[in-house]
């Protein structure tokens, strides 16, 4: 283990000195990735769409997006072993490539968080309502969200030793919840066999199952990222260069277990396919839980499953500020010197948190006007998280080729190149999947809307960093990750140093 004093002088030696305090621990670290995973979160919201479009035969989504996934988190690692610095993918991209692509994977990263937070605070309204027993409206489910934002936000300010205990027990309540609760589906509500995950339920139709699984695929596509939340905080982190990438496995692992555990669960729980995949049971999870619990009962796992959007929001948030606040250090964005003021009683960057609030609340507070509107955002947020990742894994990729060997703890050795390909391969395919038109009958606009979405943002980041020029504004450290490797007299890649 290191200590504090050697992780600050790694951190100088990266050009940078932090006001952060190292409060965080490896299982904090760990539980902060998780939390924002949630795999309650996330199969809890798809399992409808999931089952009516690919049958309970979907499962496999969600074992091969962990796998593809792992690979990325690998990557991630080795980047953040050698790098640990505030604010994740952004700083990292800046060393691997150049300020150019940093300034674009940091801002199109950071305006997907800042819509995934009004999303998931969104859709925690309707189980609000069922709690209480209200009729869910949109006042309502507004209401609950912008109430969910303002509530995370002020813990947020409360400082890193709050978030981790805060995260922590989220992930402690929602890995015995959502064990104890697909314990029990498994007991007392079990209708099919093993062999049910097998089957197509007759969504291929008259044709292939390919394209049926394709788009129930989107269950596992939009579960497995969270892990990069890790790296977020890396100058809170005990040990980082060491506790991260560990970290970031883990949240893999378990966060994987625990999604295929849930997802089996609830399947063989379920009482008829051909009713989900024909409409008739448009919501099989309240079905299933009110049926193996009750009404007392049902409310309690809400109130678990709410714990968990909660923590995910909490999680989100103060990923989104760190990089908000990595970024504006730089003087990568408008409003800089104000985004990265930083807070020495409270040891976080007090207005990126309420940046990291009040665009959320905005985009919440819209839908009252129209939930279209509201739709047609949010649905960027996944494809820009998974933009994000991919111009991460790219830049690692162009950076090995030119020489670059990660000189963190945590390597790859000679997997590091295979492993980048193949990760990369994953993530391309999982953005074209998710971006894939499947609405031929909707007008064109709503049909490409994905794809639209993230055209719009990448064009206006583009924009503004052509006329604007932030890129050039600090003469922080960029392009360097190829050019630490190269001895200087030959300019042939060294061996990797160890550090630490």
């Amino acid at each position: 283990m290191t200590t504090t004093h050697d992780e600050d002088a790694h951190l100088a030696s990266l050009g940078y000195t932090s006001d952060f305090k190292r409060d965080m621990s490896f299982w904090g670290n760990f539980s902060l990735g998780f939390t924002y995973l949630s795999p309650v979160v996330g199969v809890y919201s798809l399992f409808a769409f999931a089952v009516a479009t690919g049958g309970p035969a979907s499962i496999w989504a969600v074992v091969i997006a962990a796998l593809g996934q792992l690979l990325v988190a690998l990557v991630f690692g080795e980047v953040v072993s050698q790098y640990p610095v505030s604010g994740g993918i952004y700083p990292w991209t800046r060393r691997l490539w150049g300020r150019r692509w940093a300034w674009m994977a940091g801002w199109i990263y950071m305006i997907a968080l800042l819509v995934t937070i009004a999303s998931v605070s969104y859709g925690a309204g309707p189980f609000v309502a069922m709690l209480i027993g209200i009729e869910p409206s949109t006042a309502v489910t507004v209401a609950c969200a912008v109430g969910l934002i303002v509530l995370v936000t002020f813990l947020n300010l409360g400082g890193t030793n709050l978030l981790a205990k805060l995260a922590f027990f989220g992930f402690a309540a929602e890995l015995v919840g959502a064990l104890a609760v697909g314990g029990w589906l498994l007991l007392t509500q079990r209708h099919h066999g093993l062999s049910a995950i097998f089957d197509t339920a007759g969504t291929e139709g008259n044709g292939s199952y390919l394209p049926a699984f394709l788009t129930a695929a989107l269950l596992g596509v939009y579960l497995y990222y969270g892990f990069e939340a890790c790296g977020d905080v890396a100058e809170e982190v005990k040990d980082p260069r060491r506790q991260i990438p560990r970290s970031m496995r883990m949240t893999i692992y378990i966060g994987g277990f625990a999604s295929f555990f849930i997802t089996l669960a609830l399947l063989l729980a379920v009482p008829d396919f051909g009713k989900v995949v024909s409409g008739e049971d448009a919501d099989p999870v309240t079905t299933i839980l009110q049926n193996a619990f009750g009404p007392v009962g049902f409310r309690v796992v809400l109130a678990i499953v709410l714990i968990s959007f909660f923590s995910c929001a909490l999680s989100l948030q103060a990923a989104a500020s760190r990089l908000i606040y990595s970024y504006a250090r730089d003087r990568m964005m408008p409003g800089w010197h104000a985004l990265s003021r930083f807070s020495p009683r409270r040891a976080v960057p007090p207005n990126a948190l309420l940046l990291a609030a009040v665009v959320p609340a905005v985009i919440v507070l819209g839908s009252i006007v129209s939930e279209n509107a509201l739709t047609k955002i949010v649905s960027f947020a996944a494809l820009g998280i998974y933009l994000g990742f991919m111009m991460v894994v790219l830049a690692a990729l162009r950076a090995r080729i030119k020489g670059w060997r990660p000189s963190g703890p945590f390597t790859l050795g000679t997997w590091g190149l295979p492993v980048t390909l193949v990760a990369l391969t994953y993530q391309v395919l999982a953005a074209a999947n998710m971006s894939w038109p499947r609405t031929p009958d909707a007008p064109w606009y709503d049909n490409w809307i994905v794809l639209l979405s993230a055209g719009i943002v990448i064009t206006i980041g583009l924009v503004y960093m052509l006329v604007a020029r932030p890129h050039e504004r600090h003469d922080a450290p960029h392009g360097d990750a190829v050019a630490s490797t190269l001895d200087p007299d030959s300019g042939r890649a060294t061996e990797p140093a160890r550090v630490g």
